[in-house]
């Protein structure tokens, strides 16, 4: 049973702390091996790239080659369902319509002392995208990644995804041609983090790696950043559901197994105002549960990590759920809109009783790379401006540089940096 609470009990200030607190993963040891393969990488390029690829997915990239060619791009095409093929185009076009409203606008503007100031946007030249391979490959995951990059203009766009016994999947690879990725190689692991890090014969390196992957993959982009960037170090996903006794509870226990079949340490929570409702929906998902494919990972997600808080009201909610800050929320009450004013951390929201997490995950259009562990209390979710960089602008003449240098003069000289003031001074012909 997953752990129940209620803002009526006298411990529910320490047990809901206890929550909030709680640690759903295991720190893996795994930073030096991953040095090592990064270090190797970094001296011996594509011969290291074959040896790791030979150990680890157990067959020879030499007889294949490291790229993806693009006629195995089109035989997966080949393979790949109709439906499945439009769907994923269907869902690509509602990803970019979204991205590309958040294209940013730069400014130029003169002020009162006549200095002419402007900030521009810039795409990066090239972005690595690490796409999990074997039982965890989601072509959703590569359009969600890829396309934000696209539609910001970096024209360099790289795909690794480790392919274990040689074997490609032909979703990845149909998402991959559909998001327009540029270029796509058939390796994963730390090796492949350090390929795009440090380059290789191959690989030329790029300036940001996104994606997610298993604790070598994470330790290994810890490790490159600052050579490159990254996007963030994901951690296991999470739902928090704030729902009336209105809703249906079969459509509320789904919705939070929806995450639980995730991963053993996903985590699902409901927030109430009805402890009998709650009773129902932890009946409903033991139905579920009979049926699912994957209950052995929801069932132990929902046992071990899974909670039912009950409130007074759910004029309670929006406190808990900024204190939980969670990767995904959805609000089935009756004014959704009205809650998530009142909410001010959360990855997404998704709003009333016919807007189930799940279709944000494929076709809603916002990006479903969220932050989690209660980082969206600093760090939102992948954007196109995570692939763009600001730049400043700064024009003064003579006049202008006369009305705002002396203060800039007596600011640098207060600071002991004689040569900033004098660079300004010689200008304005005072050394």
């Amino acid at each position: 049973m997953p752990r129940r609470l209620d803002t009526r009990d006298a411990d529910f200030v320490e047990r809901f702390d206890e929550l909030v607190h709680s640690k759903r993963e295991s720190e893996s040891d795994v930073g030096d091996a991953a040095k090592a393969i990064l270090d190797d990488v970094a001296k011996r390029g594509d011969a290291a790239l074959i040896d790791y690829t030979r150990r680890f997915d157990r067959f020879d990239p030499v007889a294949t080659g490291l790229a993806i060619t693009k006629a195995e791009i089109d035989a997966a095409v080949a393979r790949v369902p109709s439906d499945l093929q439009a769907a994923l185009e269907m869902a690509a076009g509602r990803i970019e319509a979204f991205h590309a409203r958040q294209l940013p606008q730069g400014f130029e503007y003169v002020d009162a002392e006549g200095v002419r100031l402007g900030l521009r946007w810039s795409a990066m030249d090239a972005v690595g995208l690490y796409v999990p391979g074997g039982k965890a490959a989601y072509p959703s995951s590569v359009l969600m990644n890829a396309i934000p990059a696209r539609v910001a203009g970096v024209a360099r766009r790289v795909m690794v995804v480790p392919t274990p016994d040689g074997v490609l999947n032909d979703l990845v690879l149909v998402a991959a041609r559909v998001a327009g990725l540029t270029e796509l190689w058939r390796v994963g692991g730390a090796q492949a983090i350090g390929a795009l890090a440090y380059g290789t014969e191959s690989i030329r390196p790029v300036d940001k790696i996104v994606g997610p992957g298993n604790a070598y993959v994470a330790a290994a982009k810890r490790q490159v950043f600052g050579r490159v960037g990254i996007d963030s170090i994901a951690g296991p996903s999470e739902i928090l559901v704030v729902a009336d006794a209105d809703n249906d509870p079969s459509w509320i226990a789904i919705d939070l197994l929806s995450q639980a079949e995730h991963d053993e340490v996903a985590q699902s929570i409901l927030i109430t105002d009805d402890a009998a409702f709650a009773d129902r929906v932890i009946a409903a998902v033991d139905d579920h549960l009979a049926t699912l494919p994957r209950t052995a990972i929801a069932s132990e997600s929902w046992r071990s990590q899974g909670a039912i808080i009950v409130v007074r009201s759910l004029d309670e909610a929006p406190a808990l759920v900024d204190r939980l800050a969670p990767e995904h929320l959805e609000l089935a009450v009756a004014d959704p809109d009205a809650m998530a004013a009142k909410v001010r951390h959360a990855g997404a929201i998704f709003l009333g009783r016919f807007a189930p997490e799940a279709v944000g995950d494929y076709v809603a259009g916002p990006n479903h790379v969220l932050p989690t562990a209660r980082t969206a209390r600093f760090s939102s979710g992948l954007g196109v401006q995570d692939f763009l960089k600001r730049t400043t602008l700064v024009a003064c003449d003579a006049t202008s540089l006369a009305a705002i240098g002396p203060a800039a003069i007596t600011l640098a000289e207060a600071e002991g940096l004689d040569a900033h003031a004098r660079s300004i001074a010689v200008r304005l012909n005072r050394r």
